[in-house]
């Protein structure tokens, strides 16, 4: 399966060395070229890629303001002359940081990384035991196995823990798409809930920590064959 990918660079000569790259990486399939944030995430918040390769520093918002307002993240290979964003990079979760002048083995070896983790994440017992979301006006690492369940509040989602609760705006599709590859399950079209957590079930609900939490009538198959109800 081909990795989808965009990239994002303000400088047109940097664009064209990475357009050329991609197109004679048979792993991967190009969906666009943009010059600016704002472009770019007029698509992306329509599009879901695997791979953004992206400029920090741009005209208007840069790099790291753009994946702030994606609702999910891609894997992320920097494009920079710099490296002061090495903590920044960390922080996001970056796949890999290409240093320009970039040149074609160096491009492959990210790609590798890139597959290397889509592959991992294809997997049930992925190797990332965290991530970060936006909340609190700050990135905040979770723990997949703190998580009790996510409940879809409007427009953001809400990741409640044992200890405290945290909101981000998000979708639950696309919080699905993330969590659906660990011990997480949608069980209704506004919970989605973390398996192991469950202590019991009672008729069309699972109780979690205490919460009450219902089974949508349309999941509750799948939902019981998942928890090998018999």
């Amino acid at each position: 399966m081909k990795l989808k990918c965009v990239i994002l660079d303000d400088e047109p000569m940097a664009r064209n060395f990475l357009e050329r790259y991609c197109a004679k990486t048979p792993q991967l399939e190009l969906l666009g070229s943009f010059g600016n944030a704002e472009e770019a995430f007029v698509y992306l918040k329509e599009t879901e890629i695997d791979i953004l390769f992206l400029d920090v520093e741009m005209p208007g918002d840069n790099g790291f303001e753009l994946l702030d307002k994606l609702i999910y993240m891609p894997r992320v290979i920097l494009t920079t002359s710099k490296t002061e964003y090495a903590f920044n990079a960390f922080e996001y979760h970056v796949t890999d940081f290409l240093k320009k002048p970039i040149t074609y083995n160096r491009f492959l070896k990210s790609i590798e990384k890139a597959a290397t983790s889509a592959s991992d994440a294809a997997t049930d017992e992925p190797k990332e035991k965290d991530f970060f979301i936006k909340a609190e006006g700050k990135l905040i690492r979770l723990s997949y196995e703190d998580i009790l369940y996510i409940e879809s509040v409007g427009d953001y989602v809400k990741y409640f823990t044992a200890s405290k609760n945290y909101l981000t705006h998000s979708t639950l599709k696309a919080v699905e798409e993330r969590m659906g590859i660990h011990q997480f399950m949608k069980i209704h079209r506004s919970y989605i809930v973390n398996l192991r957590k469950i202590k019991d079930i009672q008729d069309n609900s699972v109780v979690i920590e205490g919460k009450v939490i219902p089974i949508s009538k349309s999941l509750r198959q799948g939902v019981m064959q998942k928890l090998n109800v018999v």
